[in-house]
């Protein structure tokens, strides 16, 4: 099992990026969150990862904080949920974000993440509330919301929206739907600025 890389981070396609690790390059899915937090490509990163064994390929998965990791360990044992919709959870919302919806039986907020209908999030809030007991102190102090340090940068506007509606569209949002959460945003921002703007304002929509 791979449970962390540390390396040089050699490339970004949201949601995919590659670490180069003493010669060997790994590549990784990651959460938005994780992704927008990244430093810029050649810059050293190290991140938790999950690696999932099919019959066809084997995926691995990265995400900036402990805590994130295990919730998508959780949110891929419930009934339903793999790792496509819970990259999307993830993507669309923090940990402390989530455990508040699970916590307040707030299956509205749930149901604006791609691919979440009312019958999901009602099984997302029975069987995680479950789990909280043993994260419920670390999440209430914060000390759960380990900060990944981000420096994002510049880049060319057009590449900039091309990438992050392409990564919006690997979510889960609908093309005409991403589009449209990029419509009033600046796209003279990074990538990864763009993602996280339009993940924001879909949530507070």
């Amino acid at each position: 099992m791979i449970g962390r890389l540390s390396g040089q981070l050699v490339a970004k396609q949201p949601p995919w990026i590659v670490i180069d690790v003493h010669g060997v390059g790994y590549e990784l899915e990651t959460s938005m969150n994780t992704l927008v937090a990244l430093p810029e490509v050649n810059e050293s990163v190290s991140l938790f990862t999950h690696l999932t064994i099919r019959d066809d390929a084997h995926l691995l998965y990265g995400f900036g904080r402990e805590h994130e990791r295990a919730l998508f360990r959780a949110l891929i044992k419930v009934n339903g949920v793999g790792p496509k919709l819970a990259l999307a959870i993830l993507s669309g919302m923090d940990e402390d974000a989530f455990m508040r919806c699970v916590r307040d039986d707030d299956s509205k907020a749930l149901t604006t993440l791609p691919g979440v209908g009312k019958k999901t999030a009602e099984r997302l809030i029975i069987e995680m509330r479950d789990r909280f007991p043993d994260w419920k102190d670390k999440w209430e102090d914060g000390s759960a919301l380990l900060p990944l340090e981000a420096t994002n940068g510049r880049a060319s506007a057009h590449n900039s929206l091309a990438d992050a509606e392409a990564a919006l569209v690997s979510l889960g949002y609908k093309l005409t739907e991403a589009s449209k959460m990029l419509a009033n945003l600046d796209p003279h921002q990074s990538t990864e600025a763009l993602i996280k703007a339009a993940l924001t304002q879909r949530m507070s929509g």
